[in-house]
């Protein structure tokens, strides 16, 4: 099938992860996969989607205006819509709330005029439920290629615990992320400068495009650059992953927590949305949902490496078996084989 997604950025995250990944996988299964950008105007929208070559049009996570979906709608013979946030609602950082009548208009409409809807986890797929047929709407999670991790500290062949950590090293902490997720650390600051002030010699390492300071906490800035995140993120002991508890942050996708976990570091998070799944307390890292419990699992985490060691193991095999690349991409083909075959009974 000849697969085009209209996105609002080649290089936005969002894209990368949950489109371009999978382009291999599509092409090795006799499919194409083109990525064209959205048209930003309301002139360019009037011919959104005419002289498209494509048995499949895949718009990622924008929400078109009602008129320019239904145009869509005619002019292309399956439709997919695919989304990793709470597209419906504002941020969690929104002056305005999170209730916005004109986004939940715009969600209800892209749904309804699907084919298939993909969601990026349990939550986001029960709200795309109440606009269309549950057997039309498939859980596809962000997913990460775990390849592109240094594999030094989950490999017993290469493990060297002096080489990836000296000991006498201060425990390194690691957030990643963009300016406007930052938003979230700066709320979370009251609660690093307690950890700072009771975990002898830790640091936290701050992968992003801007900074921010930490009373009582050392922070080392890191620039965030595609081509080194992921070994940066690798040269860290302990992930952090927090996000305020709220309907928005429900719909997130844990891409650091994978990001994490794929470089064979144990998470702190807060069970809020998917971390509560993908960060198994005590198993592949600690939930910490107050200023004392981020501490004491922070603290015990610093004194104890076998633990560290152990719990990034099996965060690592869990990205593997549940949120690779390759495991997304059966996920894809499944949906594309399913579209395929409706269109073969249509046409029969």
């Amino acid at each position: 099938m000849r697969v085009v997604a209209l996105v609002e950025s080649e290089n936005h995250v969002c894209c990368r992860y949950r489109v371009t990944a999978f382009a291999e996988a599509f092409r090795a299964a006799g499919h194409t996969l083109e990525v064209r950008p959205l048209p930003r105007t309301a002139w360019g929208r009037l011919g959104i989607g005419r002289g498209l070559a494509a048995d499949v049009v895949l718009v990622q996570r924008k929400l078109l205006p009602a008129w320019a979906v239904a145009l869509l709608r005619r002019r292309v013979p399956r439709l997919v819509f695919d989304f990793d946030d709470a597209v419906w609602l504002r941020d969690s950082y929104s002056p305005r709330g999170l209730d916005d009548p004109r986004r939940y208009r715009r969600f209800r409409a892209v749904v309804r005029a699907c084919d298939a809807v993909v969601a990026g986890n349990d939550y986001l797929a029960r709200a795309a439920r109440e606009h269309l047929h549950p057997d039309r709407v498939h859980v596809i999670p962000t997913c990460v290629e775990p390849a592109r991790y240094d594999p030094a500290r989950y490999d017993p062949a290469r493990y060297d615990p002096v080489a990836v950590r000296p000991p006498d090293a201060p425990l390194r902490l690691v957030w990643v992320g963009s300016s406007s997720t930052l938003q979230g650390l700066e709320r979370f600051a009251p609660t690093l400068t307690a950890i700072g002030r009771a975990v002898p010699g830790v640091r936290l390492k701050l992968i992003c495009d801007r900074f921010i300071t930490v009373p009582g906490l050392t922070v080392e800035p890191c620039l965030w650059r595609e081509e080194t995140e992921a070994a940066e993120i690798a040269r860290a002991d302990v992930g952090l992953a927090w996000v305020p508890e709220d309907r928005w942050s429900r719909g997130k996708c844990g891409l650091k927590v994978l990001q994490y976990h794929a470089a064979g570091l144990p998470v702190v998070a807060n069970p809020v949305g998917v971390q509560a799944e993908m960060v198994r307390h005590g198993h592949t890292g600690l939930l910490a949902r107050t200023p004392e419990e981020w501490v004491r699992a922070v603290t015990r985490l610093a004194t104890n490496a076998e633990l560290r060691q152990r719990l990034g193991r099996a965060g690592r095999r869990q990205v593997e078996e549940r949120y690779s690349v390759a495991a997304g991409a059966r996920r894809w083909l499944a949906v594309l084989d399913r579209l395929q075959r409706a269109t073969a009974r249509k046409t029969a």
